[in-house]
């Protein structure tokens, strides 16, 4: 049986698994029976019992089931969009803040906080993000483009240079900040899914989903971009086009996540290596997989980043970070002494 159909059906299983076992834990833990018996009762099927704890519906429905349902749409983004950069740059170690899409993002929110602009109410911060972070991607790629081509070396460099740009941005900003502004830009620096509500999974997941669907549609070129640029110009493969449209596809992916999670390290760079050795370079699998591997992954960091201590909440950032390093440092150096890494 081949690798690629049963790993997504692994890594979807256990999606459900986590979301059922991380929508019941908390201060008041509720048992999986009776969160699927919530949902079952929601949908208008008298089947399962309810939750017993006082006003568990109304935790499960206005608290938990956002957050869970967050966590998954914005790790699919990160991993999809991880995937996407790291096929259409050939490069294993390649991951969305590199070309300046989170730091842009951070700029935007910190401007916001610092400033105190309201001019869309409580959704400026998450539009200043996106609209930075989206803005400072193209900037990237106007940049780094020349004589009708970019070259991925200049574009990795550009990204380098703007996201130092932007970091003395932020440290500028932060330094002008009050205590409470520096106090919001550092949490939303760290990463948190503390603020999630429907409105915002309502904003995230058709952003996601049109992105998924459009890496998706991709996915052929990029397996002939994978064979190098000049093969998959015999092969009819418009590489600036598709160039061009991975990194737009990148941007409105990665700010889409970042808006309302912050900025979230890692994800993009392991999920689609660890998927890659697993079902190998196909993209038709890999852009799925990692998607369902990002959510896995997100949904299991913030149920221990809102549990691990009692009545406290890492963050969620940091904690990728943490756990992220050290696992993708293994993942490298079991590549080069198995397989022989990235194919």
């Amino acid at each position: 049986m081949r690798r690629g159909p049963v790993l997504l059906v692994a890594l979807g299983g256990a999606l459900l698994v986590l979301c059922v076992l991380a929508a019941g834990i908390g201060q008041v833990n509720i048992p999986p029976d009776q969160v699927i018996g919530s949902i079952l009762h929601r949908a208008g099927l008298d089947a399962g019992p309810r939750p017993a704890a006082a006003q568990g519906d109304n935790a499960l429905w206005i608290v938990r089931f956002p957050r869970v349902a967050l966590a998954v749409v914005t790790g699919a983004a990160l991993g999809c969009s991880g995937a996407v950069m790291q096929g259409v740059f050939g490069n294993p170690l390649a991951e969305p803040a590199v070309i300046g899409v989170s730091w842009g993002a951070a700029v935007g929110a910190a401007t916001v906080i610092v400033f105190g602009l309201t001019v869309l109410g409580n959704w400026t911060i998450v539009a200043a993000a996106f609209g930075c972070g989206l803005v400072t991607t193209l900037l990237v790629y106007a940049v780094s483009r020349s004589a009708g081509r970019t070259e991925v070396v200049t574009l990795l460099l550009t990204g380098i240079a703007v996201n130092a740009v932007a970091s003395a941005l932020l440290g500028l900003l932060m330094f002008a900040a009050g205590n409470d502004a520096l106090r919001a830009i550092t949490s939303w620096n760290l990463g948190s899914l503390a603020g999630a509500n429907w409105d915002a999974v309502a904003t995230v997941a058709p952003l996601a989903a049109v992105g998924g669907a459009v890496a998706l549609g991709c996915a052929r070129r990029l397996d002939l971009l994978s064979l190098g640029e000049r093969t998959a110009r015999h092969l009819g493969v418009d590489v600036e086009r598709l160039r061009f449209t991975a990194i737009v596809l990148i941007a409105l992916l990665t700010s889409s996540a970042v808006a309302f999670a912050g900025v979230i390290s890692f994800v993009g760079l392991v999920v689609p290596h660890l998927v890659r050795m697993v079902a190998g370079p196909g993209h038709r699998i890999l852009i799925p997989a990692s998607a369902l591997g990002g959510a896995v992954v997100l949904v299991a960091a913030d149920m221990v980043a809102r549990t691990a201590i009692a009545y406290q909440e890492l963050p969620l950032g940091v904690l990728t970070a943490l756990l992220g390093g050290p696992f993708f440092f293994w993942l490298l150096r079991r590549a080069r002494h198995g397989s022989g890494g990235w194919a």
